[in-house]
């Protein structure tokens, strides 16, 4: 069987569940290392890893104005802390980690939905 891919189902933000939009294309990044070789004047190289966060950019998750969604999101970016966060895949695929919002968040009136991108500490893992 070939590889899945397709609309993402949900993602939980700590613990509370969110629709994203069916024809979004996100980009992920699990974290751990990003690697860079230099050069040495010798010709030989050296190898520098630097570790890099777990990153999810484009999400657009559903909300709604009457169940205080968009207040709930702007409440878990003024935390000073991470908090749990899922999200799956429409391959059945399901990746958590511990998270926190980046970025400009902006709700669309139109489409009933807000931008988020999501960053986390250390690598997210595949359940």
């Amino acid at each position: 069987m070939g590889a899945i891919g397709g609309s993402i189902e949900s993602v939980t933000l700590d613990g509370r569940t969110f629709a994203v939009q069916a024809d979004q294309e996100i980009q992920r990044k699990l974290g751990g290392f990003e690697n860079e070789v230099i050069t040495n004047g010798d010709g030989t190289g050296r190898l520098v890893k630097t570790r890099v966060p777990f990153q999810i950019d484009g999400l657009a998750v559903e909300t709604d104005d009457g169940a205080g969604d968009q207040e709930f999101l702007q409440e878990l970016a003024n935390r000073n802390t991470f908090w749990p966060f899922t999200i799956t895949f429409a391959s059945g695929s399901i990746y958590q980690g511990s998270a926190q919002l980046t970025g400009e968040m902006q709700a669309s009136s139109q489409n009933a939905t807000t931008a988020v991108n999501v960053m986390g500490s250390g690598s997210m893992t595949k359940q």
